[in-house]
């Protein structure tokens, strides 16, 4: 082998390495779709919106969060962009609450999981999900008082090889098994799921259930490793499809019903190309199962609607 050769083969070798399964495999040209901004937040209170979950007790509203260090509290926002609720969860610190996600309890109630499980600085020996029941929210044009929820139920959690960073809380609408999707700078990041049943007052050991890694990929505007991060994810509502959202993409994957999740997630998903965001770190589904929702931190919070 010459020189030139060796040289490529060894420069095939390293991005491989760097990138694993992502190396021709991931689509770069993104699938059809149209980005709409349909409201624009009026409550400055919601300056780093971190997580998006479609209401199940009434659907044609949202829940959102705050990143770390703002007040432990849930916001319920309609279409419009208006609020509807403000929640303060009892007994809870923001100590980094990166997601939020809606399903139902064991009893079928409509119910909120909020994930406080960001750890930029790899600091935590566990992570936590605070539970409670979807609040009632207020009728348009009411006013908006703050309301207080009992006290939550608190799943805490550990990984099994070491601390990691994550922004992503998942709960599949069938199984109701709750996940977390980890984030990294290189797009090296792993699926986990907790335990079922879940078990109180413990620290649970989280099971890894399949590694994935996201592309560096430019866009006018972004950096490339911008796409590598991951920063929320979400199941359909009739668990046929889960999105993952980056600071620059969208990438979905297929469900199929009887292959295993870990399996169905080995294949190459779709990539979607939405309006850039300055920080979009929110994503969920409406109750079509297919139209996507997106937040992003920073005032002024736009409320972006992508469609297929």
């Amino acid at each position: 082998m010459n020189a030139a050769l060796l040289q490529l083969a060894f420069a095939f070798t390293v991005v491989s390495a760097c990138y694993g399964q992502s190396v021709g495999t991931w689509p770069e040209v993104p699938v059809p779709s149209t980005s709409r901004r349909v409201a624009i937040l009026e409550d400055k209170r919601i300056k780093e919106s971190s997580g998006l979950a479609l209401g199940v007790r009434d659907p044609s509203i949202f829940w959102t969060v705050n990143d770390s260090g703002g007040e432990p509290c849930v916001f319920a926002i309609d279409r419009n962009g208006k609020t509807r609720a403000k929640v303060r969860v009892r007994d809870a610190a923001n100590f980094d609450w990166e997601d939020i996600t809606s399903g139902k309890d064991e009893k079928g109630s409509p119910t909120l999981f909020i994930g406080d499980i960001g750890d930029n600085l790899f600091i935590r020996s566990t992570i936590q999900v605070y539970q409670i029941p979807e609040p009632e929210i207020n009728s348009p044009d009411q006013p908006v008082a703050e309301t207080e929820t009992a006290a939550p139920q608190i799943w805490r959690a550990n990984y099994p090889d070491g601390r990691r960073n994550a922004e992503s809380l998942l709960v599949h609408p069938q199984t109701r098994r709750l996940y977390v999707l980890t984030k990294t700078d290189d797009g090296r990041c792993a699926l986990y799921a907790f335990p079922q049943p879940l078990q109180p007052n413990v620290s649970m050991v989280l099971e890894k259930v399949v590694d994935l890694t996201f592309p560096r990929m430019i866009r006018v505007g972004k950096r490339p490793h911008d796409n590598c991060m991951t920063t929320g994810a979400s199941f359909a509502p009739d668990g046929s499809r889960m999105v993952v959202v980056t600071y620059s993409s969208l990438y979905e994957w297929p469900l199929p019903k009887g292959k295993p999740l870990a399996e169905a997630l080995q294949a190459p998903p779709i990539r979607i190309e939405p309006e850039l965001l300055r920080q979009t770190e929110s994503v969920c589904y409406d109750s079509d199962s297919l139209t996507l929702w997106l937040t992003s931190e920073h005032l002024p919070a736009p409320l972006l609607r992508v469609t297929r």
